[in-house]
């Protein structure tokens, strides 16, 4: 029995062994993770979750020659991030977002989301109320790229020009609009859906537009230098959509999964 034992220790020794030289080997890609849900929730190392944590979690079972990894940065800070090599590779962005001076290459992930503008539902509102934002009160989230402010993130023209307030949250501007503390906010589909989902009373105290600012075409913006291709990265997204684990973990907040590289109107996601 004592001998047995032993044999059983030094298996699982050997084991861990093998795991933790697998874990060496692999080269680590460094994912910058900003809170912004639902992509990513608390951006710590700690416990942080969202999509983007279930995405990293995919791509390190399907392979491992790569051990992909999230370290928290922030979404005005991710840019140096990536430039100075803190970062590897900053994904769900867009090559227009302020990339343009950065060494770094765009690979579509083939993954759609949309701005949408918000507002409280009233008696006698309809969708004309979209039409004209001039004169109303914009609940705006600082840092981002809007499409009706021809993508000038800059805070001191959008709350100049547009009358906006900047938060740090999606659920806050929305709370300002159902609260009469703004009159429009700007929402991505895949947190407003999940918004509804956790606050289902406010469903019939909102009107959503049909008016979209921008789609977004999400990219992974990766670094020259980088442990990982562009190529390798986008052969390794084509595995998970084939297998489905990009539509199971995109499509329950409207996140829509392109099904052909030529055409963005090849969609799926889930209606409810």
């Amino acid at each position: 029995m004592r001998h047995a034992r032993c044999w059983i220790h030094g298996c699982l020794g050997a084991l861990c062994l093998l795991l933790v030289d697998s874990l060496y080997a692999a080269d680590v890609v460094k994912v910058g993770g900003a809170h912004f849900p639902p992509y990513v929730i608390k951006s710590n190392l700690h416990d942080s979750s969202g999509l983007l944590p279930q995405l990293l979690e995919a791509l390190n079972r399907e392979q491992s020659e790569y051990h992909f990894t999230m370290l928290p940065t922030a979404i005005v800070r991710r840019f140096s991030d990536l430039q100075r090599g803190r970062i590897d590779m900053a994904i769900f962005e867009n090559p227009q977002w302020g990339w343009q001076d950065i060494d770094a290459e765009a690979v579509d992930m083939r993954l759609e989301d949309a701005e949408l503008f918000v507002a409280r539902n009233e008696a006698l509102r309809d969708q004309s109320y979209f039409e004209q934002l001039e004169g109303k009160r914009l609940a705006l989230y600082r840092g981002y790229h809007y499409g009706f402010a021809q993508f000038n993130s800059d805070p001191e023209f959008l709350t100049s020009t547009f009358n906006a307030n900047l938060g740090h949250s999606h659920d806050s501007n929305l709370l300002m609009v159902i609260r009469g503390r703004a009159d429009v906010a700007l929402v991505t589909r895949s947190n407003l859906y999940d918004f509804l989902e956790r606050n289902r009373e406010y469903a019939r105290q909102l009107l959503i537009s049909e008016r979209v600012d921008q789609v977004y075409r999400h990219h992974a913006m990766i670094r020259a230098g980088a442990p990982i291709t562009p190529e390798r990265f986008a052969t390794l997204l084509e595995q998970l959509r084939e297998k489905g684990e990009l539509q199971r973990i995109f499509s329950p907040y409207r996140i829509a999964v392109t099904q052909d590289v030529t055409d963005s109107s090849a969609t799926e996601y889930a209606a409810d």
